[in-house]
């Protein structure tokens, strides 16, 4: 097996007060940052890098752990350590919700997908009526009971988003809406349809890591947080018709904004 080149990963400071492991980790660190490890590459192995830095194969690992902690690496059985890959959805909030998409028939998750040429799907579907937590009565206006569609959305067998969306029950009871699917453009496209045309949106994101059930369901490596969004959807009579709390994986998206100057 051939040397690592030192013009690929450095060399350990021996006069550094620097542990070694995080020394190792900073290089690698840095050699993904600078390309030199592109998405999706595999790291050296442990042999290598114990020659290479002369470092226990403890050292070694607690390195990699370090950056397995920070999202930047996904360890994979028997294959391997590979760079992660980069978020590769843009999610551009002033469009995902465009009225032409639904008269396409197509929902936002569908739109997203296609701009990244991914294979959308939705699993793990449970519509059932509710009485809702006091947030979410709250806002919808102190709704009393709700229609609740919980599922998840998938990008080439990847789980990626987990959302649930409550309507006040009185407008989604017996409608097309408490159907498993909807039909074409959605949720947005039915209430629309039953005269709640939208108005606007108004969304709370804060990003936070996952507690275990959630890493579970959208199979979250270690160290990678979730996004969790609330919306609330607004009809043109200012009534709330609907709140989606969803919880996304961090490293499956970008979060892209247009915003007025003036």
């Amino acid at each position: 097996m051939p040397p690592l080149s030192t013009s690929l990963l450095g060399a350990l400071d021996s006069t550094s007060d620097r542990a070694v492991f995080r020394q190792i980790a900073d290089q690698l660190r840095e050699a993904i940052d600078k390309g030199r490890f592109a998405e999706g590459d595999k790291l050296p192995s442990e042999t290598e890098l114990i020659d290479h830095y002369g470092a226990s194969r403890m050292t070694v690992r607690n390195a990699i752990s370090l950056l397995q902690g920070e999202g930047l690496v996904v360890s994979e059985h028997g294959k391997g350590v590979f760079v992660r890959p980069r978020p590769p959805v843009r999610r551009l909030a002033s469009d995902r919700f465009a009225r032409r998409h639904r008269e396409q028939g197509k929902s936002a998750f569908t739109v997203e997908a296609e701009a990244v040429g991914s294979r959308p799907e939705v699993d793990d579907l449970v519509v059932r009526e509710e009485r809702p937590s006091q947030d979410i009565a709250t806002r919808l206006g102190g709704a009393r009971k709700v229609l609740a569609r919980r599922r998840r959305y998938l990008l080439d067998g990847r789980p990626v988003e987990f959302a649930v969306s409550y309507l006040p029950l009185d407008l989604a009871r017996n409608t097309p809406i408490a159907e498993p699917n909807p039909g074409p453009g959605g949720i947005y496209a039915r209430l629309e349809e039953l005269g709640h045309r939208l108005d606007h949106f108004e969304e709370e994101i804060r990003a936070r890591m996952p507690s275990p059930e959630e890493a579970k369901t959208l199979r979250l490596a270690s160290g990678v947080p979730v996004i969790h969004l609330i919306r609330t959807a607004y009809d043109t009579e200012g009534r709330p018709v609907e709140v989606c709390d969803t919880l996304m994986a961090a490293d499956a998206y970008v979060l892209a904004y247009q915003l007025p100057a003036t």
